[in-house]
């Protein structure tokens, strides 16, 4: 089964699901098919996509340390000319996602996961999100990340801490800290790939898909709880202008500003994991 075969089978599996259970509310029609026996034939790994493992194996260093700046433009270079086939991905996946209802749970689209590859120093992350589904504000603690938008138009905004670092007699972690704006729009593939560092480029983001969407994500280090590295979620209370500590705003300046108070993961937050069936990569 193909990479596109597999999350075809896992959207249908979830339409069943959710109109046996009551969620979605439209028959579903089932085509009989004849049954064709099909050999296995291991894909052939594209050249980007190799190409990108060998680099992220140069240039990540492991927990502690942030690619330098030749080194991120050169992930940036590879990353920017990949395309959906390089994971196993056509264009035609998302008209077939666009033709189906999009599959919700208490109203909201499932986000589909899968994991290209990962080891101790870095990971090749792949999402896909139906029109209107959201990746809710969530951090990258200690990660250098770079997405890449492989399909579709989705609309990031992304905040960094305007003390990234809390002192030692800080509050528990749902205290509201200031954040500062760092993007808000629209992005439609092709387009550069977006690269977030520890404490700055828009480190706490979230994503909302305006139509079908894949992205590739390349986080390094990877997300550990065992090392610290466990991600949080984050809700937004509107600014007002009052002092954190010794950072002080403008009234003036409050649109570019939020408090943010870590939260748990939404409720309507749903993420399946699949497993990748894409070209592999040769990691000998």
């Amino acid at each position: 089964m193909t990479m596109e075969g597999a999350l075809i089978e896992r959207r249908r599996e979830r339409v069943e699901h959710v109109n046996k259970v009551g969620y979605a509310h439209k028959p579903i029609k089932k085509k009989r098919r004849k049954t064709r026996i099909q050999r296995y034939v291991k894909p052939k790994v594209p050249r980007a996509l190799q190409e990108l493992f060998v680099a992220c194996r140069d240039v990540f260093k492991g927990p502690g340390t942030v690619p330098a700046p030749c080194d991120v433009n050169k992930l940036c270079k590879i990353l920017d000319n990949m395309k959906p086939e390089d994971v196993g991905l056509s264009n035609r996946l998302q008209k077939i996602f666009n033709a189906q209802d999009a599959v919700k749970v208490k109203g909201s689209p499932i986000v589909t996961s899968t994991t290209v590859y990962k080891c101790s120093n870095f990971s090749l992350c792949l999402f896909f999100l139906p029109a209107t589904a959201v990746i809710p504000l969530h951090n990258h603690p200690e990660m250098t990340v770079f997405s890449k938008l492989l399909l579709g138009t989705m609309h990031i905004k992304s905040y960094d801490l305007v003390d990234p670092v809390p002192s030692h007699d800080s509050m528990q972690h749902s205290q509201r800290r200031l954040a500062r704006l760092v993007a808000d729009k629209d992005f439609t593939s092709p387009c550069d790939t977006s690269v977030l560092y520890p404490t700055t480029g828009g480190n706490i983001h979230e994503f909302t898909a305006i139509t079908t969407c894949a992205v590739l994500d390349v986080l390094g280090p990877p997300y550990s709880k065992e090392d610290g590295r466990d991600g949080s979620h984050y809700k937004e209370v509107p600014f007002c202008a009052v002092s954190n500590g010794e950072n002080s705003v403008k009234e003036e300046e409050g649109e570019c500003y939020v408090w943010l108070e870590e939260t748990e993961v939404p409720e309507n937050s749903h993420m399946d994991e699949i497993e990748y069936l894409g070209p592999q990569i040769d990691d000998k």
